[in-house]
Order: C-alpha cells, then sequence, then structure tokens
C-alpha cells in the first residue's frame, strides 16, 4: 500500500470516529431535542454533556473532512494539494462531482462557525444556532457516507 493510500485511510478511519460519535449524540438529543432547545438556560447535566459531545464532534467531522479527507481524496487522485487553499480543493471536488456544492460546504462552515464562536445573547438567538447546527450536521453526515461510497468505489 503506498503512502497516499494509507493516509487516505487514516481520515476515513478518523472521520468515521467522529461520525458515529457524532450520530450517537444526535440519537441522544433526539428524544429531548424540543425541550433542550427551549431550556437552553437550565440544562441539566446530562443534556449539557449531550449537547458539548454534539457541538466537538460536529466541529471535529467538519474539520477533519476538510483538513485531512478531502485532501487525502486529491492526493489519491494525483492532484497537487500543497498549494491549494481550502476553497480551491472543495472547488476540485465539486469539479470531478464528489461534492454536490463547494458553496454548500461554506455554508455549513458558516453554521459551524457562528454556532461554536458566536454567544448571542437572547435565547432565541442561541436555540436557532443550534437548531441550524443540527440540521447542517445531518447533512454534512450524509456528504462523509456519499465520500465513503466514492472511496471504496474509486480506491478498492
Amino acid at each position: 500500500m503506498n503512502a497516499d493510500r494509507e493516509v487516505l485511510i487514516q481520515a476515513l478511519e478518523r472521520c468515521e470516529t467522529n461520525a458515529q460519535a457524532l450520530r450517537e449524540a444526535l440519537e441522544d438529543l433526539r428524544p429531548n431535542v424540543k425541550e433542550s432547545l427551549s431550556e437552553l438556560e437550565n440544562l441539566d447535566k446530562t443534556t449539557r454533556r449531550i449537547l458539548d459531545q454534539f457541538a466537538y464532534r460536529f466541529t471535529r467531522l467538519q474539520d477533519d473532512m476538510a483538513n485531512l479527507l478531502i485532501p487525502a481524496i486529491l492526493q489519491n487522485m494525483a492532484e497537487d494539494v500543497r498549494s491549494m487553499a481550502a476553497i480551491d480543493r472543495f472547488n476540485r471536488l465539486e469539479q470531478l462531482e464528489w461534492l454536490d456544492s463547494s458553496e454548500e460546504w461554506l455554508e455549513m462552515r458558516r453554521v459551524r462557525n457562528e454556532f461554536t464562536h458566536d454567544y448571542p445573547g437572547k435565547l432565541s438567538e442561541r436555540t436557532s444556532k443550534l437548531s441550524e447546527a443540527i440540521k447542517v450536521s445531518y447533512r454534512l453526515m450524509e456528504i462523509f457516507d456519499h465520500l465513503k461510497v466514492k472511496i471504496k468505489t474509486e480506491f478498492t
């Protein structure tokens, strides 16, 4: 196995770990999502931990896909990613029909940044950001699952 293939497998495994933990956090959150969204001010320990796990794995999955998996995919296609900006990587994967839209990826990144870095004062704004992040996390996992299928098809 060549070095590029090994890097791809390691990136895929790392993303899979994050995706699985994100799925579990969403499953744990699902029965209480309405209560969690309405009670962001006074969360119990368990719900706070679930939300923390969600936030961490949502961030990790998106970062690891952008910084590890996507470059590894391109390297395995003999693309020179060393000097490519992230947006150029997303655009290239869109051209190669591995991503539906590089713009969608950037929008998901915006949602993630607002969710993890902005601390709005109003409960309704925090609730809205959490709800949007949950929605985007499902789409992120769909994209990851699509990439896994493409990797298996193209590289195995």
